[in-house]
């Protein structure tokens, strides 16, 4: 993608799944595991930080999630933008909470409840998976992530619905005001607190929300224009759903994820 067009006044988002993990690769419910990314994931970070330099521009605000596949490929973007002022990490751009399926393979649990259910559990905005077990969350809770983040940062589970409310309320409180200056914001996260982001900025519905797929390393820019129309008090995209930096790659590998049963 050329750099883009000079227009001082736009707000300008880019957002950034993180590259592969090593449990993307395996076919996991990662969730809020905390997983490294896998050597595919490290190139993917490295070509989404070629996309987001060819673009020319210069960030206000960088914000990541706690989890480390999101954070190293935060670090890669800044040990290859020089100029991204420092990275800050929020849990509000955490994965969503998997609860019971977390660490299983999609396979495994497919074969188990059927398509089906499966799907509702994996795709729908309003239906959570079960709740994580009691052993599990405990685990999880004296682990030194979460030791170190509010309680409020693990739950038993999440429908993707929950995942909105945190993720709006992190666009609502540091990110549309930056917007609103003209300025521009990078965020890395994951598949299902950027798919949650999404729908939360260009108003989709339901249906729409299940059938978008965000694929690893391939980023999309937003544009906002700070004196444009707004809805529920949010700016409205010029372009819904954004632009791709590489939009062909970007296709075919949202086609590859779709194909797999999706984020």
């Amino acid at each position: 993608m050329p750099p883009v067009t000079a227009h001082a006044h736009l707000g300008r988002v880019v957002l950034v799944r993180h590259g592969e993990s090593v449990a993307n690769a395996a076919g996991m419910f990662t969730g809020i595991l905390d997983v490294p990314l896998s050597e595919r994931g490290v190139l993917e970070a490295h070509r989404a930080a070629e996309l987001v330099a060819a673009t020319g521009i210069r960030f206000d605000l960088a914000l990541t999630s706690e989890l480390e596949r999101a954070w190293a490929t935060a670090a890669i973007l800044a040990d290859d933008l020089p100029a991204l002022p420092a990275v800050e990490r929020t849990w509000l751009l955490n994965e969503r909470t998997y609860g019971a399926l977390t660490g299983r393979t999609k396979a495994d649990v497919c074969a188990e409840v059927g398509e089906t259910q499966f799907l509702a559990w994996r795709r729908s905005v309003r239906v959570p998976p079960p709740e994580m077990a009691d052993d599990a969350f405990r685990e999880l809770a004296d682990s030194d992530l979460f030791r170190r983040l509010p309680a409020e940062a693990l739950v038993r589970t999440e429908s993707l619905a929950d995942v909105m409310i945190r993720v709006g309320r992190l666009w609502r409180d540091r990110v549309d005001p930056v917007l609103r200056r003209g300025g521009s914001v990078l965020l890395v996260a994951h598949g299902n607190s950027l798919r949650a982001l999404c729908a939360v900025v260009d108003a989709l519905d339901d249906v729409e929300v299940q059938q978008l797929g965000l694929p690893t390393g391939h980023p999309l820019l937003y544009e906002l224009d700070p004196a444009g129309p707004e809805r529920d008090g949010l700016l409205v995209p010029l372009v819904r759903g954004g632009v791709y930096l590489d939009a062909a790659a970007a296709l075919a590998a949202a086609e590859r994820l779709a194909r797999e049963g999706g984020t």
